[in-house]
């Protein structure tokens, strides 16, 4: 449940291309265009989506809706062009590679990462890891993959193995058909096709 310093996040998205996600802790401050640490809005506070990361300017985009709420009333409207660029390198945790408003992280936050956290935990005690002590980075990093490894071969096998018969079949209760004798009857007139008396 550690964070990463910004400088490490900084050196993870530069170097290898990766998105750090975290929340953001009760410490940190906000920086534009940023209101809360998952919404993002104009300095006139007109709601922003995440446009997207432009890799050779290395700056986020964000954009007012096409419909706006706020925008037909600001001062400024006139010559806004309702999309702002902004440096990752302003908040890592905020901005990095990935923006913490955008819809891809919160859904990352907000349902992936509540999932994999505890299957961490339980592969964990199941591999017997909460009783070792990994002093170097080297170890810890082929731990890491080794646990990673068997819990892939561990779903691959679950995935793979032959479904075994239920014990419990001959027990088990089945639906007997029923073979009623059917009656010849005059088929149903439509209501289209149906004459008055």
């Amino acid at each position: 449940m550690g964070y990463l310093a910004a400088e490490v996040k900084r050196q993870c998205r530069q170097r290898w291309r990766v998105a750090i996600l975290t929340k953001l802790r009760s410490d940190m401050k906000l920086v534009p265009p940023y209101i809360a640490w998952n919404q993002a809005a104009c300095r006139h506070g007109e709601p922003l989506s995440w446009l997207g990361y432009d890799d050779l300017a290395d700056e986020h985009w964000f954009g007012a809706s096409a419909e706006p709420e706020l925008c037909a009333r600001c001062w400024e409207g006139g010559r806004c062009s309702r999309e702002f660029a902004y440096r990752p390198e302003q908040h890592e945790t905020l901005l990095g590679l990935l923006p913490l408003a955008s819809q891809t992280a919160q859904r990352i936050l907000q349902q992936a990462r509540p999932w994999i956290e505890p299957t961490q935990s339980f592969e964990k005690n199941q591999l017997g890891l909460g009783k070792v002590f990994l002093n170097g980075l080297r170890l810890t990093w082929a731990m890491s993959l080794l646990a990673d490894a068997a819990v892939l071969l561990r779903a691959r096998a679950l995935l793979e193995r032959p479904s075994s018969p239920s014990l419990l079949a001959e027990l088990m209760p089945t639906q007997l058909p029923l073979e009623l004798p059917m009656e010849e009857t005059e088929p149903l007139l439509s209501v289209k096709n149906r004459n008055p008396p």
